[in-house]
Parts: C-alpha cells; structure tokens; sequence
C-alpha cells in the first residue's frame, strides 16, 4: 500500500467520523426528544408536589411548600405551561400516533 492510499483512507476515516459526529451533534433528533422527556419528568414531579395549584387536594402539600423558595422560578414557568399547553394524553398521542 502506498503512502499515497494510506493517507487518503486516513482522511476518509476522519471524514466518516466527522461526519457521524456532526449527525450525532446537530442533525439527529434524538436531543429534542430526550428535552420532551425531561420536560414531561419535570412537569409530573411539579404536580406531583403542587397539585392544590390546579385545585386537587394533595395529602403532602403541606411538606412540598418548604419546597416552593427553591423552585420559585421553575414554578411560575410550569404554572403557565399547564394552563397552556394540551392534555398529557394529546400531547402523548401526536408523539405515539394514537
């Protein structure tokens, strides 16, 4: 094999790889997914702790409001998007094709 080949499968390599990098990085949509799920977790632990926020009697709201000076800012946000966004099922449905 020459020096000549040898360097050009070397920078196919590095091609192959840069290019898996930037699919992996920029053009796959793994991360707006995984940002969904993160956002659903942190949306079912918020209510699971401030369910009298939206009216449903919570036995442990009580000991979840020593939480709230923590979670001020988090709070606010996740009030306004579950007064505004779509039923968890609609949500869940558009994802799964129900």
């Amino acid at each position: 094999m020459s020096v000549e080949r040898r360097i050009e499968a070397y920078l196919d390599a590095i091609r192959e790889w840069l290019h898996g990098l930037y699919h992996g990085m920029i053009e796959h949509p793994s991360t707006e997914l995984i940002e969904k799920e993160a956002e659903d977790t942190e949306d079912v632990f918020l209510f699971a702790c401030f369910a009298d926020a939206f009216g449903i009697p919570s036995p442990v709201s009580y000991y979840t409001a020593e939480l709230l000076p923590y979670l001020s800012e988090e709070f606010e946000q996740w009030e306004r998007r579950m007064w505004d966004r779509q039923s968890m099922l609609e949500r869940k449905g558009q994802q799964y094709h129900f």
